[in-house]
């Protein structure tokens, strides 16, 4: 399942065009045995917190590390997104392979990014240390792991999403602009665009 969003922002005066990937990792999603439920909850987040105009490539596949590959690959190298952010399939189940796809397509990876995104889900739930999510960057394109259901997913990227538009700067991508009651970006004073 595929499908392109058109988001027009906040009005900001200073951000930049952003392309975004969005990516459900779910078989009985992609087989349509049930609504995703992720995918809508980022793009509700994409909505909310973006000032700048941005462009959402979503898609629904189901969990095979060689179809998570090859879609993350795609939304990178071919479409150009800045950010992709995946959700579902980073618990201990055999079918939950979102983690290891994401590495084997990682230059580098961000520790940090699974450190607080388990720190985050903590507060809430025992389970999350189950959780194997992870951050990373494939050429300028930061790519990372969310978990499925949605209020995790919120309860995460509203947090996480603070680190995101600065280390899109750092990888040379647009300035993206965030609203700061929903998710105050941070950048050094330096970095900041009035």
């Amino acid at each position: 399942m595929e499908a392109i969003h058109n988001l027009a922002g906040h009005g900001s005066k200073v951000g930049d065009l952003a392309v975004l990937g969005i990516v459900t990792v779910s078989d009985r999603a992609s087989s349509g045995e049930y609504n995703d439920e992720g995918g809508p909850a980022l793009l509700s987040f994409f909505e909310e917190c973006l000032a700048s105009p941005s462009t959402v490539h979503y898609r629904c596949i189901q969990d095979d590390k060689t179809t998570i590959e090859a879609t993350l690959t795609e939304l990178v190298d071919v479409i150009g997104c800045h950010v992709v952010v995946t959700t579902g399939g980073t618990g201990p189940a055999s079918r939950d392979v979102t983690p290891e796809a994401t590495l084997n397509v990682c230059d580098k990876i961000l520790p940090g990014f699974g450190e607080q995104m388990r720190a985050i889900s903590l507060q809430y739930v025992p389970t999350a240390i189950l959780s194997r999510q992870l951050g990373g960057t494939r050429g300028k394109c930061l790519i990372f792991n969310l978990p499925g259901r949605p209020k995790s997913i919120r309860e995460t990227i509203d947090e996480i999403w603070k680190a995101v538009p600065y280390c899109v700067d750092l990888l040379e991508g647009p300035y993206i602009d965030t609203v700061n009651e929903i998710c105050h970006a941070f950048r050094p004073k330096s970095a900041q665009r009035v």
